[in-house]
């Protein structure tokens, strides 16, 4: 397509800013921070071993207990810097920093809350498979918007349906930043030329059905009767219930599976299970979880924890960790299903065996 045909994320954003006349324009200028800290990550992830980003940071554990990643600390940067200084934000949250970071007092504070994965899936960096960046857009309290006071972790305690946006970026054999501002879901391209995100994929939908699930297998052993039972039904393929063969993957990086689940349909499953009691799920709710959740949703799938709706989780605290399954609308529907009905009773005693007429 022409040059001059094409729609920039920057057009894209005023077009909508446009059904609102009476919107200030802090909001579009904090996407654009947004996009402007993905570019910058997109630079760092492309030099790989060139750039010296590759490897362990020395010494460096999250708050989530893990080795961070020298690129996860770089990312997290970037995205500060990027959008400390301009005046839309009261704060932000990371899954790299233990506490919210309040804007310094030399720059002006805003009334919107970011809170974000600056590299997910970065386990994947030092083998060059595609990782991303995904991110959440809230409305600070009013209390906090009148009185300028310092952002707890508490102001960021809000369910995902009170979300103003969310996005990701993806770095893999293309830089791209797909987004929802609940109006649709979009994706926009980089020019590498012209370091601009322009509208390659307007109006994403997910197909409703799907023959395709992805699941980290080596879990099984920990799985919840539900998603076992719906992941024996899958690999029983025609020969089994659901009368179709599926197909596996495993990309372990959130953004590269949603994105994946986005172009062509798709289940993604991270339940809760009994591998550790104390956690109940691997996925963070406000920064991975909920932001994941509106995009599917505004893109006509489903996402939920197997026994609600994610949206409507009413977080706890920052770093809340949950189970999430996430993609094809009826797929979604058939797990949920299963996590209400009752598990099957297995007895050997003949007294309790399942009864029917069609008995062997």
């Amino acid at each position: 397509m022409p040059l001059d045909q094409r729609t920039t994320l920057t057009q894209f954003l005023i077009e909508q800013r446009r059904r609102f006349p009476s919107a200030s324009g802090d909001f579009n200028a904090l996407i654009l921070d947004v996009a402007l800290a993905c570019k910058a990550i997109a630079r760092s992830v492309a030099f790989g071993a060139l750039g010296g980003v590759l490897g362990a940071q020395a010494g460096s554990i999250n708050v989530q207990g893990e080795e961070q990643k020298k690129l996860d600390v770089i990312s997290n940067e970037l995205f500060v810097r990027a959008n400390e200084w301009g005046g839309h934000l009261a704060g932000m949250a990371s899954e790299e920093m233990d506490e919210p970071y309040n804007i310094p007092g030399v720059y002006p504070r805003g009334k919107y809350l970011l809170v974000f994965d600056p590299l997910d899936g970065s386990s994947n960096i030092d083998v060059n498979v595609s990782v991303g960046s995904i991110f959440s857009v809230l409305r600070a309290p009013q209390d906090v918007i009148d009185s300028g006071r310092d952002v707890t972790a508490a102001d960021f305690l809000q369910p995902g349906c009170q979300q103003l946006a969310a996005g990701y970026a993806l770095y893999g054999p293309s830089t791209m930043l797909v987004l929802t501002v609940g109006t649709g879901v979009h994706g926009f391209t980089l020019d590498p030329n012209l370091g601009e995100f322009f509208l390659s994929h307007p109006d994403i939908r997910v197909p409703a059905d799907t023959q395709e699930f992805a699941i980290n297998a080596s879990n099984s052993r920990f799985w919840e009767p539900p998603v076992k039972r719906y992941v024996d039904e899958c690999l029983a393929g025609k020969t089994g219930p659901r009368g179709k063969d599926f197909n596996m993957r495993w990309i372990a990086s959130m953004v590269a599976e949603a994105h994946r689940i986005l172009m062509r349909g798709g289940v993604f499953l991270y339940p809760r299970d009994t591998k550790d009691p104390s956690k109940p799920g691997r996925l963070r709710l406000l920064y991975e979880a909920n932001p994941v959740g509106f995009i599917m949703e505004q893109a006509g799938g489903r996402a939920s924890t197997g026994r609600e709706p994610i949206l409507q989780v009413q977080p706890t605290s920052l770093h809340q960790r949950i189970g999430l399954v996430f993609g094809s609308k009826n797929e979604v529907e058939r797990i949920e299903r299963y996590h209400r009905e009752p598990a099957p009773l297995k007895d050997d005693n003949p007294l309790f065996a399942e009864r029917t007429l069609f008995r062997d």
